[in-house]
């Protein structure tokens, strides 16, 4: 068959290249691993299953790589079809074929891709939090002015601040991993959609294509995208969150903030401007992170409202979305976790923003309540009156305007030394107070810093041993079939 040269130039050129990308070496397992179950189900004889298992051998998949698409045949399953013909004859190739669809081909090779990709994203936050908690544990009492709707509002320390980001990115990790369930189970058996009369084992397919099992009703099998959509959603939930975390860090490289400077090789100069150190690591990672939002959206708009069942829509013009989309985050996270591991903070700096403002104000208002038992409502009077007679006269003693301010509130005034005052309105004072759980005092911060490393290593033992699977599985394969 010839195919238009319209419909050549404008669909099947570039899905035959996205998906000798994407999905070749999935495709060359799957044959395998289906020839291996047809052989010991009976199906296919031992002579002619030889002969197929030596054309699979002879397929070169570099060489492959290197086709260029002509036509002559629809997409890169013929393709590989044609080669295997060449190598063993119609007849005997033709028998692959038998208890299997492309459709159910398909869809297990997008599913050994997407596990990949989903399995990569888990490690790629791991790293990030690794390098976040590093920073974390060297700055347990860097205190700085955390902020509220833009504005200086209390201090707070790096690593509290960090750890906020750590716990995120490991509930992202979690999300991550709750999907991946759903994507590595097996669809191929499922055939054109209703399943095959031959007496096939898929439970042997997906333990040599190390899936957990194989899926369920054969119809799903091919028609859903769920699993897609569902590690999708929690891939866009992390980018929103690393989008965020980016927005701040590069506001924290500013001249004007000047509290991060990163490692040399991950920042810019200017063809002109010789002073310039520009963050561009952050900036092509918050970058890349808006590309995968956008691919990951694309996919669900693709999706939306097509028919449930087997449809162009989720198979070969959406995989490449798809695989953009996973590929774009992980680049992401990946370069603003080596960008931030080498990173420097400015520990001066912030301390003495910590100090302005009177960002530390609320820990005279707490102190008056707790040590004096007054309401809270008095004890926030006394300290907004405070600020407003300290600007109207900024030389008077601190001490002598609490004491006048405190008995225009309560009729009492409350009277501090002007060192206790001082150490009282103290950014360190403030955050060493602040034990409550999950807050930014520095004992605090240090339990909850070996909570998440204790979060890290289980992740990283997760995607060890998912590893580990994967190629005890492909181990399994390349030994049953050449036993063949």
């Amino acid at each position: 068959m010839r195919f238009a040269p319209e419909y050549v130039a404008n669909v099947l050129d570039d899905n035959f290249e996205d998906a000798k990308t994407l999905f070749l070496s999935p495709l060359m397992a799957m044959h395998y691993a289906h020839l291996v179950m047809l052989v010991e189900c009976g199906i296919v004889g031992a002579e002619d299953a030889r002969r197929i298992r030596q054309a699979l051998d002879a397929v070169d998949q570099d060489a492959v790589r290197q086709v260029r698409y002509d036509g002559t045949y629809e997409d890169l399953f013929f393709y590989v079809d044609r080669l295997l013909v060449e190598a063993c004859g119609e007849e005997v190739a033709g028998r692959l074929h038998t208890a299997r669809s492309r459709n159910d081909i398909d869809m297990t090779v997008y599913r050994m891709r997407q596990r990949e990709r989903v399995l990569a994203l888990v490690e790629a936050t791991v790293a990030l939090r690794r390098a976040l908690l590093e920073i974390a544990r060297r700055h347990r009492e860097t205190v700085f002015p955390a902020h509220t709707h833009t504005q200086p509002a209390q201090p707070s320390t790096v690593a509290h601040y960090l750890l906020a980001a750590v716990e995120q990115f490991g509930r992202d990790a979690a999300r991550l991993t709750a999907a991946h369930p759903s994507t590595n189970v097996n669809p191929l058996g499922a055939c054109a959609i209703t399943g095959t009369g031959f007496p096939i084992d898929r439970q042997r397919t997906s333990a040599l294509l190390g899936f957990s099992g194989p899926t369920g009703n054969t119809y799903g099998s091919i028609a859903t995208i769920d699993y897609t959509l569902e590690a999708l959603s929690a891939t866009s939930v992390l980018l929103v969150g690393l989008g965020r975390f980016l927005q701040d860090m590069l506001l924290w490289c500013t001249m004007e903030f000047g509290y991060l400077r990163l490692p040399d090789g991950y920042v810019q100069g200017s063809s002109i401007m010789p002073q310039k150190r520009n963050p561009v690591a952050l900036e092509h990672a918050r970058a890349l992170s808006s590309r995968a939002l956008g691919q990951a959206m694309g996919v669900m708009t693709a999706v939306h409202n097509t028919p449930f069942g087997d449809i162009v829509d989720t198979e070969d013009d959406l995989q490449p979305l798809v695989d953009g989309a996973f590929r774009d985050a992980h680049r992401a996270t990946t370069l603003v976790a080596a960008a931030m591991r080498g990173a420097d903070v400015n520990a001066d700096l912030m301390r003495r923003r910590a100090a302005e403002h009177w960002i530390t104000i609320t820990e005279l208002a707490d102190t008056l309540t707790r040590e004096r038992g007054l309401p809270f409502k008095f004890s926030h009077a006394i300290a907004k009156r405070l600020i407003a007679a300290n600007a109207e006269d900024p030389a008077r003693p601190l001490e002598d305007v609490l004491a006048e301010v405190s008995a225009e509130v309560t009729g009492t005034p409350v009277r501090l030394e002007a060192q206790q005052l001082a150490d009282l309105l103290s950014p360190e004072h403030f955050v060493r107070v602040r034990r409550t759980w999950g807050g930014p005092a520095p004992e605090e911060t240090a339990r909850a810093i070996g909570v998440e490393e204790q979060r890290v290593a289980a992740d990283t033992r997760w995607a060890e041993e998912t590893r580990a699977a994967l190629a005890t599985a492909d181990a399994m394969l390349r030994a049953r079939a050449a036993e063949i």
